[in-house]
């Protein structure tokens, strides 16, 4: 089954857009047909950023919900410091990647990120979407 870490723009993203890429990509992670990984600095960011009070138009059981299902994705253990990021946040979603075997780093964010890392491609909203059902559609 497909791995996927999601930057938190594209989790702000879909929580502001119901019809965009980014929604799209957690209905397939709600929908148990990619898995969502996730670490502990990864929850952090989202809650921290998720709360900031930019945010409050946004429903907050919306958040919880988010945040609850987050938790209960496939938490990655990481082990490895990595910097190749200019934006030292960034590097969460790296090291959460490598130490989760992730085939997708879905980020709004290029610039900060590499089109590849190790085993993981970095990929927006869209591409990702894209490359889900072409591959899905291969399949049937």
């Amino acid at each position: 089954m497909t791995r996927v870490v999601i930057d938190t723009n594209v989790i702000v993203s879909a929580l502001l857009n119901r019809g965009g890429s980014p929604a799209a990509a957690l209905a397939l992670i709600a929908e148990r047909r990619i898995i969502w990984c996730v670490s502990e600095a990864v929850i952090a960011e989202y809650r921290e950023v998720l709360n900031r009070p930019k945010f409050r138009h946004i429903d907050r059981q919306k958040i919880a919900a988010l945040l609850n299902f987050a938790a209960a994705g496939d938490v990655a253990t990481v082990t490895t410091v990595v910097s190749r990021s200019p934006d030292e946040r960034d590097n969460r979603f790296l090291k959460c990647a490598e130490a989760a075997a992730a085939h997708y780093l879905i980020t709004g964010n290029n610039r900060d990120f590499p089109e590849r890392w190790k085993q993981t491609e970095i990929v927006t909203p869209a591409q990702f979407v894209r490359a889900f059902r072409i591959k899905s559609a291969r399949r049937r």
